[in-house]
């Protein structure tokens, strides 16, 4: 029998970083929404939460999961419940990237914490901020997949 526990922190954002989620009763509507559909599709969904115009996941793989394969399901998914529920003006779209990197089992409860405190967190400092912060503070580059020719 197979046993894999590979941790992922996945954030994804709005498109444009517009913010659809602007409200608390919204947020809990969506995000509920999203963890009892990861249920339904055996994703193990340890922790959710997020802002106005993004969301972070902590999510324990299984064998036959791959990252890009659980952010498919979970933002098709939801962006064509909160459209066919109407919860937003207009049309609701996730932005097609997202950020996702591996987490150490050791560092799962401080990431738990951090994902727990996104409203608070974002008083202080916005999105746009915060992505620039961990590109710098990780020596991250963004990898743009165009040709330059």
């Amino acid at each position: 029998m197979s046993w894999v526990r590979v941790w992922i922190h996945l954030v994804f954002s709005t498109k444009n970083r517009e913010p659809y989620l602007n409200s608390k009763e919204l947020r809990e509507k969506v995000f509920n929404h999203i963890k009892e559909n990861a249920k339904e599709k055996n994703i193990w969904l340890e922790d959710l939460n997020g802002y106005k115009e993004h969301i972070h996941c902590l999510i324990s793989l299984n064998k036959e999961q791959s990252i890009s394969k659980i952010a498919q399901l979970i933002k098709g998914e939801s962006s064509f419940w909160i459209n066919k529920n109407k919860l937003i003006k207009g049309k609701f779209f996730w932005q097609d990237d997202y950020w996702a990197v591996s987490v150490s089992e050791s560092h799962i409860e401080s990431v738990k914490n951090y994902i727990s405190e996104q409203e608070e967190h974002h008083r202080i400092k916005s999105f746009s901020e915060e992505v620039d912060e961990f590109m710098k503070k990780y020596g991250w580059n963004y990898i743009n997949n165009e040709s330059d020719n």
